[in-house]
């Protein structure tokens, strides 16, 4: 597949970085020397210094001959404009990172596509909706598939967890009914795909698939808990901020923190229902004032990961339940773990996991690259006649570094086992390590 990335900025290396592993035709374009010196230093591609809405540096980089066309450069303008003219030149489809909410509208994504853009990834949007699910559990991370008839959770345990030095064998022994899988886990920053002998450990996080009727005894063997969630404080009045307020308000006692005065006024004309204070989040005695002891959940989402790492971890200090980060700077994640920030957003990671299911070509419904593990769970949709419907999970040499969570027939969520047979337009949840995507997409792509 041949790909053109515009933006070499952290989103378009980290796309570039997860395409090259696949061995894609890649080519990215970006006006600054340093971010394409940046990228030749580490990646096996080629490149082009110019802008990306030049006629001349697109027709130079085969625009023409482009399966995908990725802009995420930091300017919408640029990326819309870009979009426009690369479909106009031949590439047969375009993906364009956008900042207004307005653009995507239903009403609106239809102007786009007569522009030539195929599709728009508006990232805030989707780290509100993260945060918003996010809200009431102790859990760090969450993926629906199919509308929640199968999920994805990551927990990190603690020494109170009744799982803890126990197998995933003995879980199944205890308990021969469950409806969950745990499907990897993440310990000292390395990431395996647990076997049956495999123990759960403290610190360990944890990635489980299950059910709707599994999620209570997920929560039992995790030692986790439903909050009590009335009153949140968010500070950093960005477009995340903004919109996850917009979300939350009328359904608990929200509290805005924003340093900008004149957005801080913006804010309160926008939220009726949420309480805009015009202040430092950074400021102890501030956050103390308004309340922060008192607080349910606290949400850092100013344009500074390092402010938003310790304002949690002071968040924590002071008694708040749940802590919410958005940590931009991806050397920054693990840290943030570390210190106990219970959930990590990463703005990043959710643009890059939206868009590289373009690249593959089985079905796939959904994606995403998972906060602070270099992995991905996706729902494929398994195409009669691929190998993936050829026999029972034991017998058909799954690739190594991947395993099928869950499946989805009939509009219900099944837990997958060793004797399970996946059968045609099943849509199947499966975890896996960068160097197997290329083999699961032969797996549910090939016909036979």
């Amino acid at each position: 597949m041949k790909i053109i990335i515009a933006g070499a900025g952290e989103v378009g290396t980290h796309l570039a970085k997860m395409l090259s592993v696949e061995f894609h035709d890649i080519t990215v374009i970006d006006n600054d020397e340093k971010n394409i010196k940046n990228m030749n230093t580490n990646l096996d591609l080629m490149t082009i210094t110019g802008s990306a809405t030049s006629f001349e540096v697109l027709k130079d980089a085969y625009v023409k001959k482009a399966d995908l066309f990725i802009a995420v450069a930091h300017s919408e303008e640029a990326n819309i404009l870009a979009s426009m003219i690369a479909k106009k030149l031949g590439a047969k489809k375009t993906i364009a990172r956008v900042d207004n909410y307005e653009y995507i509208e239903p009403e609106n994504i239809a102007h786009f596509t007569g522009l030539g853009i195929d599709y728009l990834i508006y990232p805030e949007r989707i780290a509100a909706r993260e945060v918003v699910n996010l809200l009431g559990y102790e859990i760090s991370e969450v993926v629906d598939f199919s509308g929640g008839k199968l999920s994805l959770y990551v927990l990190k345990l603690d020494k109170n967890a009744p799982v803890i030095n126990s197998t995933l064998m003995d879980v199944t022994k205890q308990n021969k009914d469950i409806e969950f899988r745990a499907v990897a886990i993440t310990r000292n920053g390395k990431t395996i795909i647990p076997r049956g002998h495999d123990s759960f450990m403290v610190n360990d996080l944890v990635y489980v698939v299950t059910n709707k009727s599994g999620f209570d005894d997920v929560m039992k063997y995790s030692g986790k808990k439903k909050l009590d969630v009335k009153n949140v404080m968010i500070v950093g009045g960005s477009r995340i901020g903004k919109r996850t307020a917009k979300m939350l308000e009328g359904r608990f006692n929200i509290k805005l923190i924003e340093k900008d005065k004149d957005k801080s006024y913006k804010l309160a004309d926008y939220l009726k229902n949420t309480m805009v204070v015009n202040g430092d989040g950074s400021n102890i005695d501030l956050l103390t004032e308004e309340g922060l002891p008192k607080m349910d959940t606290f949400i850092a989402v100013t344009g500074n990961s390092e402010t938003n790492i310790l304002s949690c971890v002071l968040a924590k200090k002071m008694g708040v339940k749940k802590t919410i980060a958005e940590i931009e700077n991806i050397d920054y994640i693990d840290l943030g773990e570390s210190m106990g920030i219970d959930t990590i957003i990463n703005k990043k990671l959710i643009t890059a996991s939206r868009i590289y299911k373009y690249t593959m070509s089985s079905e796939v419904e959904s994606m995403k690259c998972l906060t602070g593990s270099d992995t991905e769970v996706l729902e494929f949709i398994a195409r009669e006649g691929s190998l993936i419907t050829k026999g029972k999970l034991r017998n058909i040499e799954f690739p190594k570094n991947a395993i099928v969570g869950g499946y989805i027939r009939d509009h219900k969520g099944f837990i997958a086992k060793g004797d399970t047979h996946i059968e045609a337009d099943d849509r199947v949840v499966v975890f896996a390590i960068p160097s197997a995507i290329k083999k699961l997409d032969n797996f549910f792509n090939q016909v036979f």
